[in-house]
């Protein structure tokens, strides 16, 4: 009888610790995270495409750099492991790190690192940011290891920018097929890509630097933000770096497994106009638009209260930000004066052009209402990327858009000719020559300072908002970042906790 009793007593305390030791097994053995994203990617090269989404899944997890950006917008060592600058600022010498491999088993070396950045910089170059380059006047290989850029003048921010996703180092071999099966020297690899659903990285266990903890990663597409939240409730997302329904963040932040961190981006939430198509390419217009928008308004109905109204192309926290949101208060009949002067009492008609983003869909119908006030008639016009691309972004075939520009420090695109703004300034271009020589600190602020108030006094843009990061993931997930200061899901120091 007495073995009797032991031996139900020992099956009850083993029934007992089944849960609690399957527990533990599941807890070990959580090395996936599925990170939802709105958007779904063009294609997988960052350096032959615009989007954002492209770098919020291959950036520093597939694809490296010779340097990178950090959470705080710092640079980083990458590819490079160290540099030497030459005492007049136009020479720079890469120390490149040994040992390194792609991820088809190929060496990485300075030849590549000459053809990723005499490809981005050539005549028929498609990246989308072949600007970031121009200032190259030619690149050399030392030895294996070791790089020289020469540059055409000193550029005080040469090394940030060879930290964007654009900079990336792509081998000559595999260069082509980037788009749909890229090869990077990442801690990730490219596992599949399921159109419409999701892609797949598994971890690269050859990588160079200090291997991931993840052993698995998955980017969920979700553009619905109620499918979102029902996703998130569900478990069926393990995280949202950038959450697409704002409106339901006071749900999530009293709901003990989540964590709701809201940070900063980049991201200069902007009406695009098309400065030299009439009858935009009057700054009596232009102006007349910036009258009357109700930045404010904007923000709370189509972001629920989460921005920081901009008065300029510049993040707020940024030290060298000069606040011009009162430059244009709101003022309907400043407005309809403006337009008088410009030739139009009536007001006219136009068309607004809104990409897949809630910011763009929702401030869209907000933005018309507005405009409706001063007698301009906007037909808004629904597009996807694939439509907004090539035709706002390239063919500049478009009267107004809206869109958040989340390259960091991007104020120079101004500058571009070709840029889809059409928007021209010598005065502009001369500051922006000299901030591009410039590396003393307190000068370049200044000269930055100066570039924001000549695009808001020539109301280049309707400026609206700096669009804020909510993150909103399971609450045992460590290592995401809280901003953006670059457009990057960056998963390298991602850990799940017990």
């Amino acid at each position: 009888m007495r073995t009797m009793k032991k031996l139900i007593a020992a099956a009850m305390v083993t029934t007992a610790l089944a849960p609690v030791v399957l527990a533990g097994q599941a807890l070990a053995a959580k090395t996936s995270l599925v990170m939802g994203m709105a958007l779904e990617p063009p294609h997988l090269d960052p350096t032959a495409g615009a989007p954002a989404a492209i770098d919020e899944v291959v950036y520093a997890n597939v694809f490296e750099g010779l340097t990178r950006i950090g959470s705080k917008g710092e640079v980083l060592p990458a590819l490079a492991e160290s540099w030497d600058i030459s005492a007049d600022g136009k020479t720079y010498t890469f120390k490149l790190r040994q040992g390194v491999k792609y991820h088809d088993g190929s060496d990485f070396n300075a030849d590549d690192v000459k053809f990723s950045l005499d490809r981005a910089r050539a005549e028929g170059s498609t990246n989308a940011q072949k600007a970031l380059f121009a200032g190259i006047d030619s690149v050399s290989v030392g030895d294996a290891n070791t790089v020289v850029v020469q540059l055409k003048s000193p550029a005080g921010n040469f090394l940030f920018n060879m930290g964007w996703g654009d900079a990336v180092i792509v081998a000559s071999e595999t260069a082509d097929g980037n788009k749909a099966n890229p090869v990077g020297t990442g801690p990730f690899k490219f596992g599949s890509w399921v159109k419409g659903s999701s892609v797949n990285l598994v971890k690269n266990g050859d990588y160079w630097g200090t291997p991931a903890a993840l052993e698995k990663a998955t980017f969920r597409f979700i553009s619905d933000p109620a499918a979102s939240l029902s996703a998130m409730l569900a478990g069926d997302v393990d995280a949202f770096a950038n959450f697409p329904a704002p409106e339901t963040v006071p749900q999530l932040q009293a709901d003990p497994r989540f964590k709701v961190v809201i940070g900063s981006t980049e991201g200069e939430t902007i009406l695009s106009t098309n400065n030299t198509k009439p009858p935009f390419n009057d700054v009596r217009v232009r102006r007349a638009i910036a009258h009357a928008l109700d930045r404010q308004a904007i923000i709370d109905g189509a972001m629920f209260g989460q921005g920081t109204p901009i008065g300029t192309h510049f993040a707020p926290h940024h030290p060298a930000y000069v606040n011009l949101v009162d430059r244009y208060p709101m003022d309907l009949e400043a407005a309809k004066k403006l337009l008088a002067e410009a030739g139009h009492p009536d007001g006219f008609k136009a068309t607004l052009k809104l990409p897949p983003p809630t910011y763009a869909r929702r401030g869209g119908e907000i933005i018309a209402a507005q405009l409706r006030k001063i007698g301009i008639d906007l037909e808004t016009i629904q597009v996807d990327w694939g439509v907004w691309v090539p035709e706002v972004f390239k063919a500049k075939d478009y009267d107004l858009t809206i869109v958040s520009h989340t390259e960091p420090m991007d104020i120079s695109i101004y500058s571009r000719k070709e840029y889809y703004f059409n928007y021209s300034s010598d005065a502009f271009n001369s500051v922006i020559e000299k901030l591009n020589a410039t590396t003393d600190e307190a000068g370049r602020y200044e000269l930055m300072a100066q570039a924001q108030k000549i695009i808001s006094e020539d109301a280049v843009n309707g400026f609206m908002f700096q669009l804020a990061k909510t993150g909103v993931w399971n609450a045992k997930v460590n290592g995401l970042w809280e901003n953006s200061p670059v457009q990057a899901n960056d998963l390298t120091g991602v850990s799940w906790s017990d």
